[in-house]
């Protein structure tokens, strides 16, 4: 049997992290790791982990504590306690459906059995936002790259990882308060790994619940931070060992979401944000185009539409937008 370790960073979460604890004691599968990483948090988040612990005798729970406050850095000192041959990172207020895990081994013993263990799987999720709506995160099988940058498909909870090919990594980069699980997702596939995918069934709710979600619920306040990530995965892109052609292509999407950013920005009433960074974003797809007849007449007014209906909050525009570019 294959252990798997489930890694969680917790910072004052005490009103809603036992709904994901809940979550994980209910897996059917075994056996079972589970960390839990305090990055000292200032209620009483630290007591919730430690009766959680005592009332699960049976379940192999560790419980440290992470003084650089960032999720990443959390992240990293639970992956330095992690003992499983898989390993999967959680978000402390979302909920892993009972069979998660062992869908999980499922896949990977049936890869196994062919020769060809995997070493990363992708996971289908729901998303629940603040209305009560739910709706399935976009998934997709194809073109991996393109869609990890265009809608996060490698987002914390959304995958499972081998623990040898993660040590191979640099692991997450703990100095990014934001947007760090993005930024790990495109640095695992420049790392060539192999990827297997879930079935057709969501295994993961992922809580977008308004002001108490991980996630937040605007940009404008942390900007910047958003904007720098950006920087650091064209970097990356750059001196990646990809085809030029690839490269090329992934920067240009990597603009777009910097143009959505600045869409964001627009539909939050922040057009002085928005304004200069849509202008950066758009001369530099201008740029990759060299100004060409495909840029001014297809390109160019194709995405200052896309810019439109993104701050008229319209969706749908990834979908386009993987194609043009």
């Amino acid at each position: 049997m294959k252990e798997v370790s489930i890694i969680i960073p917790v910072y004052n979460r005490a009103t809603v992290v036992q709904a994901t604890l809940d979550s994980v004691v209910a897996q059917t599968y075994r056996p079972l790791q589970v960390i839990l990483v305090d990055n000292y948090s200032t209620d009483d988040t630290l007591q919730v982990l430690e009766t959680f612990k005592k009332e699960h005798p049976s379940l192999d729970v560790v419980i440290t504590r992470e003084k650089h406050h960032t999720a990443g850095a959390a992240r990293n000192r639970g992956f330095d306690q992690a003992t499983g041959e898989w390993i999967l990172f959680f978000d402390s207020d979302d909920i892993m459906e009972p069979d998660l895990v062992a869908n999980y081994v499922k896949l990977i013993e049936k890869r196994s059995d062919d020769g060809e263990e995997p070493d990363l799987i992708s996971a289908r999720s729901t998303l629940v936002f603040p209305d009560g709506s739910q709706r399935e995160a976009p998934f997709h099988k194809k073109d991996l790259f393109a869609n990890h940058i265009l809608h996060g498909q490698l987002a914390t909870q959304r995958y499972a990882v081998r623990r040898e090919f993660f040590a191979s990594t640099d692991g997450w980069n703990i100095d990014l308060p934001g947007w760090n699980d993005w930024e790990l997702g495109l640095r695992l596939l420049l790392a060539s790994p192999r990827v297997a995918y879930m079935g057709r069934k969501s295994d993961i709710i992922i809580n977008h619940n308004g002001a108490d979600s991980i996630t937040g619920t605007e940009f404008h306040s942390r900007q910047g931070q958003w904007e720098h990530v950006i920087d650091i995965m064209i970097n990356e892109v750059r001196c990646s060992h990809l085809k030029p052609e690839l490269k090329t292509r992934f920067e240009r999407l990597l603009e777009y979401r910097r143009m959505v950013l600045a869409a964001q920005y627009q539909r939050e009433g922040f057009p002085e944000l928005a304004k200069p960074l849509c202008q950066k974003a758009y001369q530099a797809l201008r740029e990759s185009y060299h100004g060409n007849r495909r840029w001014r007449w297809l390109v160019a007014p194709v995405t200052k539409r896309l810019f439109a209906r993104i701050a008229a909050g319209k969706r749908g525009s990834a979908r386009i937008a993987r194609i043009l570019y």
